[in-house]
């Protein structure tokens, strides 16, 4: 026994020994030729996609995105056109913006969506038929890799003033201001969790969201439906509501390489009557033509009881330029 453990261990001396020398040898032979002991770039493929998605580690992020664009669509009748019809020309224009930031657990997300557009048809002068401002900024901190807490502002108006158009009992055109900038306008303010499980789509719960509705023209609320003045009290400008629980769901994606969808859904559940829910969903297409046309189709869908009883739909059909920067 002696004997075999003596030999065991003179086994293994050598063994040892010459491993060292084997592994000295082939740093030294490494270095010898300029080489690092171990180069991953040569034992590994870098250029292969897979590889490299393999080897990705999350790291800090800025992106950005901003699109600027046009539509003009006219159409003329000569007085002999026996088919009838009403001259008119229109014009529309847009400017989006979104910028995202990744810093560790921390991102920030700025999203600005505007548009104008008018028409004037032939005897009737011009009217808006595209008006909107959206602004959102939002801070997130990442409690999981799907989840995190969030706190956000979110401003909603437009630009010009709008008007309702009726023909009176002796069928004389007149015109009713029923809006104009910051009438009314919707700021709110939450926190809560969002639910992020891919990049092109996030869902937020905010309970407690506060909002306030401003109807910055007292002026408007005889013009307004059923003189509600858009909830605000009369001879108020500004309405405070919290919500017993807000919701947001976002998706914006291209479906195809040239083809994108975008829809925000917001459901707002009042704390003093959470029966009263207003809800409220823009969606648009967008497809491109080549790198600087496009056609894009839009809907807004509102149902909220300070502005009507009824369920407001507003939609919109453009063929334009648009470029993307």
């Amino acid at each position: 026994m002696n004997f075999l453990s003596t030999l065991f261990l003179n086994f293994n001396k050598k063994n040892i020994s010459f491993l060292t020398i084997f592994g000295l040898f082939s740093i030294g032979c490494h270095t010898a030729l300029g080489q690092a002991p171990y180069d991953f770039n040569k034992l590994i493929d870098l250029s292969n996609s897979l590889n490299a998605a393999r080897l990705k580690v999350e790291k800090d992020t800025s992106w950005h995105k901003m699109e600027v664009g046009a539509n003009f669509n006219q159409g003329s009748f000569s007085p002999q056109w026996t088919g009838g019809g009403v001259s008119s020309i229109g014009i529309g224009v847009l400017f989006n913006a979104l910028f995202e930031k990744k810093k560790g657990k921390n991102s920030w997300r700025n999203d600005l969506q505007t548009q104008y557009g008018f028409a004037k048809n032939e005897g009737q002068g011009s009217r808006k038929n595209m008006d909107r401002i959206f602004f959102d900024t939002k801070y997130n901190r990442d409690v999981s890799s799907k989840c995190a807490l969030f706190a956000n502002i979110n401003f909603q108006s437009q630009f010009a003033g709008g008007f309702d158009y009726s023909l009176n009992a002796d069928s004389v055109m007149i015109k009713r201001k029923v809006s104009r900038f910051a009438a009314p306008a919707y700021f709110t303010q939450s926190i809560g969790m969002e639910y992020k499980p891919a990049d092109y789509f996030f869902l937020d719960l905010a309970p407690g969201a506060f909002r306030q509705t401003i109807v910055w023209d007292k002026n408007l609320y005889v013009n307004t439906p059923d003189q509600n003045n858009y909830g605000v009290a009369i001879g108020k400008r500004i309405h405070y509501e919290l919500a017993l629980m807000q919701i947001v769901a976002n998706f914006n994606k291209d479906i195809t390489k040239q083809m994108n969808l975008k829809f925000r859904y917001q459901l707002y559940s009042s704390l003093i009557d959470p029966s009263q829910i207003d809800s409220r969903l823009d969606a648009s297409v967008t497809a491109k033509l080549n790198k600087y046309m496009n056609v894009n189709l839009s809907a807004i869908l509102v149902y909220n009881e300070d502005q009507s009883a009824n369920i407001q739909l507003a939609q919109g059909l453009n063929i334009g330029f648009l470029y993307s920067f």
